[in-house]
């Protein structure tokens, strides 16, 4: 498949501005987590080569979470492909796809918990499910 390049420079710079941590989802999860007394790291590398990051780590019950953006890795609820360098963006945000399922075995494989929350996603019921992952691992949080 051929690399395609972003429709401009200006979209180009447009999108690098956009967060990818300490995300307004990513916020409100950590609040209703740290409001249960779960305790936990952020932003930690879990592996190299290549490198991934989870957004927030129990490091002693080995769970990571990701919080997922719905248009960057395509949301089955509320996914949009872009009429406009439709080509690129379909591409983008397979290999997105991809490498989260990549990321997910890898992890699985070294003995991880992996858990996945959508952006869109209601906080409470995320941090619920994180909970019972957490919990269900028998280490302290």
């Amino acid at each position: 498949m051929a690399r395609v390049s972003p429709s401009s420079h200006e979209a180009s710079l447009r999108l690098a501005r956009v967060r990818q941590k300490d995300t307004d989802a990513e916020l409100s999860l950590r609040k209703e987590l740290h409001a249960r007394g779960l305790r936990y790291r952020l932003h930690v590398p879990l592996l190299t080569k290549p490198r991934r990051v989870a957004d927030i780590v129990f490091s002693l019950a080995k769970v990571a979470i990701f919080v997922d953006g719905c248009f960057w890795h395509g949301c089955p609820e509320h996914a949009s492909w872009p009429k406009s360098n439709a080509q690129f963006w379909r591409e983008k945000i397979e290999a997105n796809r991809a490498r989260d399922a990549d990321t997910d075995q890898r992890l699985q494989a070294s003995g991880w918990r992996v858990v996945r929350a959508w952006a869109h996603e209601d906080a409470p019921k995320a941090a619920q499910r994180i909970e019972d992952v957490v919990r269900s691992a028998g280490s302290r949080p």
